[in-house]
């Protein structure tokens, strides 16, 4: 079914990420009609570049109290996210924001509270998997079987660290929420996605900092384990990307099943295959590469129907709290390790 027209502005331009969200809303059907943003922050630039038609509201409250604007995107600094999500929904828009959503599990439990109230749709762009074409292909693989029932998956997640590019919040875990709630929300989204499971226990984490001791405060390494009933989970993310990797990280993910297993490279195949999106499937009868980067995106057209149809087929609202809350419970208990133990 095609999605009427529908309009929504963003709110927050403090990451990248805003590029693949608005693009996202845009291939979906909507129309791009303002944003706010507080300042100048680095990636307005590119963001005017790639959008010189949009319009820039001087008060965010003139895009709040637009009525035909349905959906706010959010990407401002992550302690500000929470806040911002709220007054979007509370003035009728659906939501779209950012990951991490929250930082706080106290925030989290304000938002819960407020979506509960307003019957508004609070989603988590979880990029790593929404934004990627083997995944969806990974997820028809599983969901058909190929690989039997799926025992683990292990989630790595390395990026670049770019210090000289970086704000003064993005050092400063009680404003951005640290390395887990950060990241590792994109592998506990994709373990929760691909074995079926509602929620999961947090096993083991841990934190630390090994390569930026000039930064004592800045966890530059995290890990954790999950566990629900046959399945179980490791996922691993820091900022040690070196310089000689074309992009900014090696993002893989396998998944391991009682009949095969599945390898995704979703950013590069070193020394290897060109471009994205690569998966790897072995079976009882295929041992094979599969470019996926014909493979579609759903998750922004399902969100954009969700949000004129009040349907919830992109993601659910509960699946998006507890990924969330996992991430937020694994970063309160992580063990401390390296440089952050002066602390």
């Amino acid at each position: 079914m095609d999605t009427p027209p529908f309009k929504f502005a963003a709110m927050g331009l403090d990451h990248r990420h805003i590029y693949g969200m608005a693009e996202g809303m845009i291939a979906a059907g909507g129309t791009f009609a303002g944003y706010w943003t507080d300042g100048s922050p680095l990636p307005l630039e590119g963001f005017e570049k790639r959008f010189p038609g949009v319009p820039r509201a001087a008060d965010v409250r003139t895009l709040l109290e637009d009525p035909e604007i349905r959906l706010m995107l959010v990407a401002s600094a992550p302690e500000h996210r929470a806040a911002h999500a709220i007054s979007a929904m509370q003035h009728g828009k659906d939501v779209m924001t950012d990951k991490p959503g929250c930082i706080t599990l106290s925030e989290l439990a304000q938002i819960e509270t407020v979506v509960a109230r307003t019957g508004r749709i609070w989603s988590v762009n979880f990029s790593e998997r929404f934004e990627v074409r083997a995944v969806t292909r990974a997820t028809e693989l599983v969901r058909a079987g190929a690989i039997g029932e799926v025992i683990q998956t292990i989630g790595m997640g390395p990026h670049r660290l770019n210090a000289h590019l970086r704000p003064d919040w993005f050092f400063d875990a009680g404003r951005y929420g640290g390395i887990l709630t950060d990241i590792a929300c994109h592998q506990i989204d994709q373990f929760l996605h691909f074995t079926g499971l509602e929620t999961a226990e947090i096993v083991h984490a841990a934190i630390g900092n090994f390569a930026n001791p000039e930064r004592p405060d800045f966890e530059d390494f995290g890990e954790l384990n999950l566990a629900s009933g046959r399945s179980q989970g490791y996922i691993r993310v820091d900022w040690y990307t070196a310089d000689a990797l074309p992009n900014w990280g090696d993002g893989r993910l396998f998944i391991l099943g009682s009949e095969g297993s599945i390898e995704l490279r979703k950013y590069v195949d070193v020394a290897g295959r060109p471009g994205t999106d690569h998966l790897f499937l072995v079976n009882g009868s295929r041992c094979e590469h599969i470019d996926c980067s014909d493979a579609s995106l759903p998750y922004f057209g399902q969100l954009a129907g969700d949000v004129v149809n009040r349907t919830e087929t992109a993601v659910s609202q509960s699946h998006t709290f507890t990924v969330s809350r996992l991430a937020l419970q694994a970063q309160a208990q992580a063990v401390r390790r390296g440089n952050l133990l002066s602390r």
